[in-house]
C-alpha cells in the first residue's frame, strides 16, 4: 500500500473517535492490552511522562517534549488529533514519524487487526509505541486521548503523571459532575509515581488526594510550587513572565514563552512543577537553560500549532482549538488582551459539545461566521446559528465551507480588525 492508501485503511476500516463519536469508544483496555502484548510490551523499553487533563494537556505536552530536547534527550512524543498529517501525533524531536513506517506497521498488524478490531486510537498508540522503541527514544512524552483509566495509553509506566486541569468535556462517558471527570483522570496516577495537578479546585482535589494516598504516590500542586506575578506579551513573538517559587523567590526571570494567548501561564506553572518533579528519576536531568531555551522555542522544536496561533496580521488572524467551556472562557480572556476594532469570530463546534453553554460564554461584542468542519460529527452550520440567535449573538454569516468562512471574514475586516477561528480542531485544521 502507499502511504494514501494506507490512511484511508486506517480512516475507513478502523472506527475514529474524532469522526464517528461514541461508536469508537472502547470501555475496557481490552484491545490495547492484546496489542501491547502482541507487539511485545514496546512501552517497557522507553522512560515515559504521561499526561491527561481537560485543558491545556496537549500545550503541557508539547513545552515538556521540547524542555527535554533541549536537554539532549531524544524524546518522543505523542498526542492527538492532528490537524493536518496523521504523521503529526507521533514524533521525535519534533520530527514526524515517517511515512515508510506508517504503512509497514500496518501492512505487517492486518492479522492482529482482524483478530482484535481495534479503533484507530487503540492501533495509533501502538504504533508510538512501538516506534519510540525501535528509534531507542530516551523518553516519550504521552498524552491522553479522553479520559484517562481507561484512555489506550494508560498501560504505560511513567516517571511522572500529570493531570493540568478538570472540566466539563465528554461527560457522556467521562461523568456529569467534576468529581466524577476527576476520577477517570485520576486513573493515570501509579503506584509510588509522583502526580503533577495543574490547577486546585475543591470540587477535584480531593478525589486526586484520595487516589494519590491510595497508590503511594507523591501529590504535587502545581500552584503550590510557582506563580507568575508579572506576564506581557510581545505581540507575534512571546509570552513574557517572572516566575516565583513557594518563597516568593524569583526563580525564572524573564521567560520567554513561544506559545501565546494568556492562558498558557498555567500550562507552564504546571511544566515547571513537571520538571522538578523529575528529580534525576530514571537518570532524568533538566537543567535551567533547557527550560528557558524549551519554553522559548516550543513551536519550533515540535511544530505545535492552534493554541492562539496569529496566522498573520492586518487584519489579525488567531488559530485557536478551544472546544469546551474552560477552553472558551480562556480565549474570551485572551481576546480581552488584544485591541481591535471590530472582532470576527469563525466558529464551527461537533454535535455532541454543550452548546447553550459555551455560546453563552462566547464574546458578546463579535460578529460570528459560522461553519462547520467536513467531518460526520459537524454541527449542521444552520442548526448553530440558531443556538447563537437564542443566545442574543450576532450571527453575521452562515457559510458551510470553513475556508469560505475565513475567507468572508477577511473580506469584511478593516486592518484592525482581529478575527479568530476556534471551536473545533477540525475546524481550525482546515485552514490552519
Amino acid at each position: 500500500m502507499t502511504y494514501e492508501e494506507t490512511l484511508r485503511y486506517l480512516f475507513s476500516m478502523l472506527p475514529m473517535y474524532q469522526r464517528v463519536g461514541k461508536a469508537a469508544y472502547k470501555k475496557d483496555l481490552g484491545n490495547t492490552l492484546e496489542l501491547d502484548k502482541f507487539y511485545g510490551h514496546p512501552h517497557e523499553d522507553f522512560l515515559s511522562v504521561h499526561i491527561a487533563g481537560t485543558n491545556g494537556k496537549g500545550s503541557v505536552s508539547h513545552f515538556l517534549a521540547s524542555i527535554l530536547q533541549e536537554q539532549g534527550y531524544k524524546t518522543g512524543l505523542y498526542t492527538s488529533p492532528h490537524l493536518k498529517d496523521y504523521r503529526e501525533r507521533i514524533k521525535i524531536n519534533g520530527v514526524e514519524i515517517e511515512k515508510d513506517f506508517v504503512v509497514d506497521f500496518v501492512e505487517s498488524s492486518k492479522m492482529i487487526i482482524e483478530k482484535v478490531n481495534p479503533s484507530f486510537f487503540e492501533l495509533t498508540v501502538l504504533m508510538a509505541f512501538v516506534y519510540f522503541k525501535e528509534k531507542q527514544t530516551d523518553i516519550a512524552v504521552i498524552e491522553t486521548g479522553m479520559g484517562g483509566r481507561l484512555d489506550s495509553t494508560n498501560v504505560i509506566m511513567p516517571e511522572v503523571s500529570v493531570i493540568t486541569n478538570i472540566s466539563f468535556d465528554h461527560s457522556e462517558f467521562l461523568g456529569d459532575t467534576l468529581a466524577k471527570i476527576a476520577g477517570e483522570k485520576a486513573g493515570i496516577i501509579k503506584e509510588n509515581t509522583p502526580v503533577v495537578i495543574g490547577e486546585y479546585h475543591k470540587e477535584t482535589f480531593p478525589v486526586f488526594e484520595q487516589a494519590a494516598k491510595n497508590k503511594d504516590a507523591q501529590l504535587i500542586l502545581a500552584e503550590d510550587k510557582y506563580c507568575i506575578d508579572y506576564l506581557m506579551e510581545d505581540p507575534g513573538k512571546f509570552l513574557v513572565m517572572n516566575v516565583k517559587n513557594n518563597k516568593g523567590e524569583l526563580v525564572y526571570p524573564e521567560l520567554k514563552s513561544g506559545l501565546l494567548g494568556e492562558y498558557q501561564r498555567k500550562n507552564i506553572i504546571t511544566t515547571l512543577a513537571t520538571v522538578e518533579a523529575f528529580d534525576g528519576k530514571g537518570n532524568i536531568g533538566v537543567s535551567k537553560d533547557a527550560v528557558y531555551a524549551g519554553i522559548r522555542n516550543v513551536v519550533g522544536n515540535t511544530g505545535i500549532k492552534g493554541r492562539w496561533q496569529i496566522a498573520r496580521y492586518n487584519p489579525t488572524v488567531v488559530y485557536d482549538i478551544a472546544h469546551n467551556e474552560a477552553a472558551i472562557m480562556q480565549l474570551a480572556r485572551s481576546v480581552k488582551n488584544i485591541p481591535y476594532r471590530n472582532l470576527r469570530i469563525v466558529a464551527g463546534f461537533v454535535n455532541d459539545k454543550n452548546l447553550e453553554k459555551i455560546v453563552s460564554l462566547l464574546p458578546e461584542d463579535a460578529f460570528y461566521y459560522l461553519t462547520q468542519a467536513k467531518i460526520p460529527r459537524a454541527k449542521d452550520a444552520n442548526e448553530l446559528a440558531e443556538v447563537f440567535k437564542a443566545n442574543g449573538r450576532n450571527v453575521y454569516k452562515t457559510i458551510a465551507d470553513v475556508e469560505e468562512a475565513l475567507a468572508a471574514a477577511l473580506s469584511d475586516s478593516t486592518p484592525d480588525d482581529l478575527i479568530i477561528v476556534t471551536g473545533s480542531a477540525f475546524v481550525v485544521a482546515e485552514v490552519v
